[in-house]
């Protein structure tokens, strides 16, 4: 785990950087509204085309290429951006940054689930999403600032960080050969006809489509506060805050779920997106400038939502499927996570453009409240599951009670 914390940390640095600095410098160049929500779009279309392949990049070259490829791809074209604020190329270096962070994402949380055995996982994924969430919790909202005080140079050098991050992906892909020599190339993976891949899908979905509603509200509330909040404290202090419930979120709620199973937290998760992107909107709506008290509770409950639901929906997946399927389980679940997010940006920033960032943002919590029904399904589980899953399985059950320790 160590290699892997140290690895995401680096990793999530350089996005997180650029999450917000990358739409400011597309609308220094001239972007408007819509042509800056593309500047995520276009890197999260690219994150989740890649997402799709990793599994089978894997397989055939192993962790250890594809990790550092992946870190270099995210890391390097950060430093080009200074070169230009055309949206043209902003799109193109997003594009390049996109697939190495599908990597990045893939691998990691499939990462998780070969080194932690079930009973642990949820604990397992709330520390890697602790090492996710600590770099946007500092770096998301201190881009904008630095971008305006500093330069966007700075942030453009700093973007380079997950550079820094191959040595300990090289020390987790050695880890990993030793802990799941069934994960690298060379690796037998018979059919299972209890377990196919087509019945994997279907039980995934639930799942991903939650995931992906929290996501186009998070990723909307990520992009353009800096734009809709005309503060830059008031507009940094609500990232933070958000960021900070986040994290607290996807760090605790998994060792929660571990002993009480993760079902009974997704329903009220849900509709609390709903109410918070609700009071964000409510809070932007006068003419005479952000509603701040009202602001910062909405970032807090949606920060909530969004951390808790990240760990709940990925612990989920693995529990859906057996062994065999935990990379396929991550590439999906990455996927939802990266569309969200892209939606979120492209979608509600075209919404706001033809309406307000009331209505977009509106709009976004009633797609989260649609997706209740799923919440409020029992996960499935593989019918043919291994030890792994039947484990999951036993800790989502309603009887269980919390062990005497």
């Amino acid at each position: 785990m160590a290699p892997l914390v140290a690895m995401t940390c680096a990793g999530f640095s350089g996005y997180a950087l650029l999450l917000t600095v990358a739409p400011l410098w597309a609308v220094e160049g001239g972007a408007t509204t819509a042509g800056s929500g593309l500047v995520n779009g276009v890197l999260l279309l690219f994150t989740v085309l890649t997402q799709l392949l990793v599994p089978r990049a894997l397989r055939r070259f192993g962790w250890g290429p594809v990790l550092a490829v992946g870190l270099a791809l995210l890391g390097a074209p950060g430093v080009l951006l200074s070169l230009s604020d055309d949206l043209g190329v902003i799109l193109g270096l997003s594009a390049v940054r996109g697939i190495g962070f599908g990597v990045l994402t893939v691998t990691g949380s499939a990462a998780v689930a070969a080194l932690v055995v079930a009973e642990r996982r949820g604990e397992a994924i709330g520390a890697y999403g602790l090492a996710v969430a600590a770099p946007n919790l500092v770096l998301l909202p201190a881009g904008p600032w630095i971008a305006e005080s500093l330069g966007y140079w700075v942030v453009f050098t700093l973007s380079a960080l997950p550079l820094a991050g191959i040595p300990a992906a090289l020390r987790l892909a050695s880890a990993l050969r030793l802990s799941a020599p069934d994960l690298h190339p060379g690796a037998t993976d018979p059919p299972d006809p209890g377990d196919p891949e087509s019945a994997a899908y279907g039980r995934l979905l639930p799942p991903m489509l939650l995931l992906l509603a929290v996501t186009l509200a998070g990723g909307a509330v990520i992009t353009f506060t800096p734009q809709m909040v005309d503060s830059p404290t008031v507009a940094a202090g609500g990232l933070l805050l958000m960021g900070l419930s986040a994290a607290l979120s996807r760090w605790r709620v998994g060792a929660l779920a571990d002993r009480h199973g993760p079902r009974r937290f997704l329903l009220p998760l849900v509709p609390l997106t709903g109410v918070g992107m609700a009071l964000v909107a409510w809070s932007v709506a006068g003419s005479d400038g952000v509603r701040v008290g009202s602001f910062l509770l909405a970032m807090l409950l949606i920060g909530l939502c969004y951390g808790g639901l990240q760990n709940l929906t990925l612990l989920v997946s693995f529990s859906a499927v057996s062994r065999r399927h935990h990379n396929l389980a991550s590439a999906v679940w990455n996927v939802g996570f990266d569309a969200g997010t892209a939606l979120g940006s492209v979608a509600v920033g075209v919404i706001a453009q033809l309406t307000s960032f009331t209505t977009a943002f509106l709009v976004a919590g009633a797609i989260a409240v649609a997706t209740l029904p799923l919440a409020l399904r029992r996960p499935a589980t593989p019918a043919t599951a291994d030890a792994d899953a039947d484990a999951d399985a036993d800790a989502d059950a309603d009887a269980v009670e919390p062990s005497s320790d």
